[in-house]
């Protein structure tokens, strides 16, 4: 799709799941100058980042790899979910659905987060909450019941762990923020 905005400017809009950047050629008298948009990067202060060692940092990319696949499968889920709910009428179908959605995830999943390390189950919660804008202690109690969440969070609690996490992509989680960028644009 062209888009004529002026007599020197010509855009050209980009198809939604497209990979490539936006591009628009600036037109000039007989000239045309092509105008992309590129990934940001983010420089860092070598003293600011020192307490960041190189293996506690490639640890946590390894983390990172491991446990996001996971989040983005969980928010697929939910919205799926989501969708089949609203359309059940009775609490009763709700709630065989929801057991029957429940077996099916335990089946292809229980082995593979059994696995996981205390600190690989913290980043999930973190990046569960980054993927669905909701933590999960919000999720298990709008599928479950606040009752369930309680028990999950008490469990989660035993592990040093906590189910209402927030993901601070500005604050605490920023490294994950930017490790999560890097993998989106291939350079991790």
């Amino acid at each position: 799709m062209t888009v004529l905005t002026g007599p020197f400017i010509r855009l050209h809009a980009q198809a939604e799941n497209s990979s490539q950047p936006v591009e628009r050629a600036l037109v000039y008298r007989s000239d045309t100058l092509p105008v992309m948009l590129i990934p940001e990067l983010r420089i860092y202060d070598a003293n600011r980042f020192n307490y960041l060692k190189a293996r506690k940092y490639r640890r946590l990319v390894y983390n990172v790899k491991k446990t996001y696949p996971y989040a983005v499968v969980a928010n697929a889920r939910l919205k799926a979910l989501d969708r089949e709910m609203a359309q059940m009428k009775s609490k009763k179908e709700q709630k065989e659905f929801m057991d029957a959605a429940e077996k099916e995830v335990m089946k292809e999943f229980r082995d593979e987060i059994e696995r996981l390390s205390i600190t690989q189950g913290i980043l999930l919660v973190k990046l569960i909450d980054r993927e669905t804008g909701r933590t999960s202690y919000e999720v298990i109690k709008d599928i479950k019941g606040g009752v369930t969440a309680f028990f999950w969070q008490g469990i989660a609690k035993l592990f040093n762990n906590d189910l209402k996490l927030h993901y601070d992509p500005e604050g605490e989680d920023r490294v994950v923020e930017d490790i999560l960028t890097a993998m989106e644009y291939g350079f991790i």
